[in-house]
């Protein structure tokens, strides 16, 4: 496996060369797999190296939690941190396993943890995308059908994410409520991070969960954010009063401390008659369809926790990806 980071003041032209040369193989990955793999907590890790039509398999996993494509055949291409491929979406397909066999994926309760880290190429974020999760909104505004439980998406305007990474957490399922009962017409509880999600470059996109606070990371990096009300959108007392001690919830962590939405076939049999949510990448069932926000871009590695990695861990799994040395290779096409 290479390990060399590619950065033109540092390493001569030859050495750039021969990681491009090598990264143009296809079946010479820039990043170390066995780094994801061997990480406590995972339970499923996917390097995108098999060839369309076929599933894509959970490796060095206790499951192998097949990803299956959904509206025909996925595309490989060359270029990736882990199997030295990577897919290809077009914002038409996507990939999913089917609630019931969701395994260890279907984490939930109220002392709940998880963490996701993604290796991706993210294209036009002109609208809401989608990494990865369970993550089910039902039908569009004041709907509280949905059975969201964990996702990490991009690009939320409405409470302060525009073009930023913004993973969530439900604990109910469907839309957000106050301490009183009341109802928000969304799911408003996710963290924003500071900087916008790179668009037409190779980066890391992770976030973590610990039962208490959410926090969002990119390439490595959690960056702390204060909740400014009403720059963010967020002057509801929900968010400026019942955080914790009375306090704000902040941004970047943000405080959710209600666990994660389990869903219950014979509680939620009436009140939620859709189901639990698969696990999809790429995609999520959003204002009555899966693909009116699906994802563009390119998936290299896709790894869920069932613990809140550290911030260490985050940038261990990042410098794992050499980026770097993707993006020159891909530049260099």
């Amino acid at each position: 496996m290479i390990h060399r980071k590619c950065t033109a003041p540092i390493l001569s032209l030859f050495a750039c060369l021969s990681v491009i040369a090598s990264l143009a193989a296809g079946d010479s990955p820039a990043g170390d797999r066995a780094i994801v793999e061997e990480m406590p907590g995972v339970v499923g890790f996917w390097t995108f190296g098999e060839e369309p039509g076929q599933p894509r398999l959970s490796t060095g996993t206790e499951e192998i939690l097949p990803l299956t494509e959904v509206g025909g055949s996925i595309p490989r291409v060359e270029g990736g941190p882990y199997s030295g491929y990577a897919a290809k979406l077009d914002g038409k397909h996507y990939f999913k396993i089917p609630y019931a066999e969701t395994g260890k994926l279907n984490i939930s309760g109220p002392d709940a943890q998880v963490s996701m880290f993604a290796v991706v190429r993210i294209i036009d974020l002109k609208q809401s995308r989608t990494i990865a999760g369970m993550w089910s909104e039902g039908k569009g505004r004041n709907d509280d059908t949905g059975t969201r439980q964990y996702a990490l998406l991009m690009n939320m305007p409405t409470y302060g994410g525009p073009r930023q990474l913004v993973p969530h957490i439900s604990s109910e399922g469907g839309v957000t409520r106050r301490a009183d009962g009341s109802a928000f017409p969304w799911c408003a509880d996710y963290a924003a991070s500071v900087s916008e999600v790179p668009e037409e470059k190779w980066c890391t996109l992770g976030f973590t969960y610990d039962s208490k606070y959410i926090r969002a990371y990119v390439n490595g990096v959690m960056e702390p954010r204060k909740l400014q009300a009403k720059k963010d959108r967020r002057d509801d007392p929900y968010f400026t009063q019942e955080g914790p001690g009375g306090g704000d919830r902040g941004m970047n962590p943000y405080y959710h401390g209600r666990g994660i939405f389990q869903y219950d076939p014979e509680k939620h049999a009436t009140t939620k008659p859709s189901g639990g949510a698969d696990f999809t990448v790429g995609a999520r069932y959003a204002v009555g369809s899966f693909t009116g926000e699906a994802t563009i871009g390119r998936f290299g590695g896709l790894a869920v926790f069932d613990r809140a990695l550290s911030d260490a861990e985050m940038k261990q799994l990042h410098d794992s990806a050499n980026v770097e040395a993707l993006n020159i290779a891909f530049d260099s096409e």
